[in-house]
């Protein structure tokens, strides 16, 4: 059985490939994870192999709302100029953590680990640097949600 890490860095294979291709070929790109596989001790079957795939095409089919956050982050860096594998790191932790898949921490750190295995020297502080903004949204969304409707302020009436 894949531990989550080896599903995750599935995960991150399928959706680089998927954002490769203008019209992927799901089968080739399952077919593919069994090369990443490769090295690792651990064993992978379809459940596994199924698991890594439904992240991937999550984070995909959640691509555009992933890309206009970032470029509201880190205008200086939109996703057209990210490295591909960088950009398909972030998406995958951005999925992560507004899905509330993973523990917020462990995605960040995850997608650094991906970033330190499969990207550039710099890569590592980018990633983190972007998600940590993201990471800061998502806490700060989830430790001040909104009042009880009994509770919230009654809006016929005018503050003097």
């Amino acid at each position: 059985m894949a531990t989550p890490r080896d599903i995750r860095r599935m995960a991150f294979s399928a959706l680089y490939q998927l954002d490769a291709h203008d019209r992927p070929d799901e089968a080739q790109v399952r077919a593919s994870l069994d090369e990443v596989r490769q090295g690792h001790d651990s064993a992978i079957d379809e459940k596994d192999r199924e698991k890594a795939m439904a992240l991937a095409r999550a984070a995909f089919e959640t691509r555009g709302e992933a890309d206009r956050e970032v470029m509201e982050l880190s205008p200086g860096w939109p996703a057209h100029r990210q490295p591909a594998v960088d950009r398909a790191i972030i998406r995958l932790a951005w999925y992560e953590l507004t899905s509330g898949r993973t523990s917020p921490k462990i995605a960040v750190n995850e997608a650094v680990e991906l970033a330190k295995e499969f990207s550039t020297e710099k890569s590592p502080a980018f990633v983190n640097g972007v998600l940590d903004k993201v990471l800061k949204r998502v806490l700060a969304s989830v430790a001040a949600p909104e009042p009880p409707a009994e509770l919230a302020p009654d809006p016929s009436v005018e503050k003097t």
